[in-house]
């Protein structure tokens, strides 16, 4: 052991630090989700404004953590190449009011949520596109892929209406980000009858059902594995949506049944 210690610089708890690194804690986790969210919605951000941004919504950090974070997500140089198409809400798109605070739920098919998140690999980003049953907070469609572009919010879409087949009436919500404002997504929705939704400027807690969701992901699926590729990431990811969270995990707002028990049980009422 003291020849280890001698050969790598360290003291012996030091050692033992670098052989069993701590597991990031749920504040850090916290920090990271909206430090992430943060890049996508303002690429020109750099770490000093991403600190006072993270301030402003309550985390208590300085520059230097912030900093450190990044560069261990790769932010950084990230941010500068390819953080040119983001979920950046301000262009001259239509924007829709919100409806969803308004609807109370009875049923699925009333109300979607949809949002979008990104994943790091070893050697990339990918991205997360989920549509959500707000009734039964049921993942009804997803979509993974390489780039930010519109095409990626439409593949959830896409496969949601197909699962769903839903009438008339439904309400689909999501933030004001350039893929859920743009001309072929919103096309989508109203050639099926859907009416749009956006959350306000500035309020996350619009969409809190997605919000919700997406840290479920990362604390239960992401966090835990170190995926090798593109492709081993879709299929944990996958397995982890329909498999374990829609089928089995418990949810308390839905008397602690799983997203598919809970509809099942609901259309026999």
């Amino acid at each position: 052991m003291n020849a280890l210690c001698q050969m790598t610089g360290l003291n012996r708890a030091g050692f033992y630090r670098f052989r069993t690194p701590p597991q990031a804690s749920l504040v850090e986790m916290e920090i990271r989700d909206e430090m992430q969210k943060i890049a996508l919605e303002s690429a020109a951000y750099g770490y000093r404004r991403i600190t006072a941004e993270l301030q402003q919504r309550g985390f208590e950090v300085n520059h230097k953590r912030v900093l450190r974070m990044m560069r261990e997500d790769n932010l950084l140089c990230v941010r500068r190449r390819r953080f040119m198409l983001t979920t950046d809400s301000r262009h001259n798109l239509p924007i829709y009011p919100n409806l969803a605070g308004k609807i109370t739920l009875t049923a699925i098919n009333q109300l979607w949520v949809a949002d979008i998140t990104y994943i790091r690999l070893r050697a990339e980003f990918v991205y997360l596109a989920v549509v959500l049953d707000a009734f039964s907070r049921r993942v009804i469609g997803w979509a993974l892929g390489r780039t930010l572009e519109a095409e990626l919010a439409i593949g959830a879409l896409h496969m949601a209406l197909v699962e769903r087949q839903p009438a008339t009436g439904l309400v689909h919500h999501s933030d004001r980000g350039v893929q859920y404002a743009s001309h072929d997504y919103t096309e989508m929705l109203k050639q099926h009858g859907v009416t749009i939704s956006m959350s306000r400027k500035g309020n996350p807690y619009d969409n809190a059902a997605c919000e919700s969701f997406m840290k479920t992901l990362k604390y239960e699926e992401v966090y835990r594995n170190e995926y090798r590729d593109f492709h081993d990431a879709r299929a944990g990811i996958g397995e982890f949506l329909e498999r374990v969270y829609n089928q089995k995990r418990l949810h308390s707002a839905l008397g602690y049944l799983p997203p598919a028990e809970f509809e099942k049980g609901d259309s026999q009422r």
